[in-house]
């Protein structure tokens, strides 16, 4: 399922803490062979021009379409290691909280040059892509595109983000009801657009909830992903509780999983998204009773 690449940390052990870096006995030279274990890696290296380069990817590496071409090597729950050792890659990039440590450690005990990167807060998306772009020798490209990343997302902060408050629920996924914590990029998201996680004091990025957490925080709004590009389903449910704030006023709104779910460009396209629906949450409010 496309949502477990973000949430893998709630199932699978992290990777070291503070571990971005490389085997320590890389190239000098910039990569020219990589293996990406996560379809935003993957996203992230056409973004800078860096895409030729690409030789092994994992399953749901969808964007750009280039990117389906490429050989996949397995997913983040099984990689196959003879499969990326066949690959010959002088560079394999991993995502810290989308990758079990033991699938890194396995890969560099073969002798394999491992980079680990993780993006937990928007502004961390752009510094991802002039890193990639110093690995991979895509320099030029990388910095345009983090240019232009930068410019829009000022341009976003500036129209959203003294907006007044909206208390929103994030939605991953319904079996299990998961949401995000506050250390998560899209609780960063909401802030952004003057949103406020009701459950931004977990510590986990990830974590299981219940229906009753949810009904006890009463959510203006409630926000959420699935797997495909249409509402899902099970968003709708919520209507069994037309007391819940969120439900009471329509505010129950839907964003494409792979713009706010993958830490690429496409990631803007996902929060201006965001804004907006919150932006109509707060047209919905009731008009404030006379004298007041």
């Amino acid at each position: 399922m496309q949502w477990a690449w973000l949430f893998a940390a709630a199932w699978c052990a992290a990777a070291a803490a503070g571990d971005a870096g490389t085997n320590g006995t890389g190239p000098t030279q910039p990569a020219r062979r990589i293996v990406s274990l996560s379809p935003h890696i993957t996203e992230n290296l056409f973004a800078i021009g860096a895409g030729s380069r690409v030789v092994g990817t994992v399953e749901f590496s969808n964007y750009p379409e280039e990117a389906k071409r490429i050989r996949q090597i397995g997913s983040y729950e099984k990689i196959d290691l003879e499969a990326v050792a066949a690959l010959r890659p002088d560079l394999v990039l991993a995502w810290e909280s989308g990758n079990s440590a033991s699938h890194v450690a396995r890969l560099r005990a073969i002798g394999l040059n491992v980079a680990v990167t993780e993006a937990r807060r928007i502004e961390d998306v752009p510094a991802d892509l002039e890193r990639l772009g110093a690995l991979a020798g895509a320099g030029t490209g990388a910095r345009a595109a983090a240019a232009r990343f930068r410019e829009r997302l000022a341009t976003l902060r500036a129209r959203y983000g003294e907006r007044p408050k909206v208390r929103a629920f994030y939605q991953v996924w319904h079996q299990p009801l998961m949401t995000v914590g506050g250390g998560q990029i899209i609780s960063d998201a909401m802030r952004l657009c003057g949103g406020e996680n009701v459950f931004e004091a977990l510590k986990p990025m990830a974590a299981a909830v219940t229906v009753e957490a949810v009904l006890a925080a009463d959510p203006e709004a409630i926000v959420a992903s699935g797997m495909g590009e249409e509402h899902p389903e099970w968003l709708d449910e919520w209507r069994r509780w037309p007391r819940l704030t969120a439900v009471a006023r329509g505010n129950l709104f839907f964003v494409h999983p792979d713009h706010i779910q993958r830490h690429t460009p496409r990631i803007l396209d996902g929060i201006e998204r965001l804004c907006q629906h919150l932006e109509t949450a707060r047209a919905r409010r009731p008009a404030p009773a006379k004298g007041q």
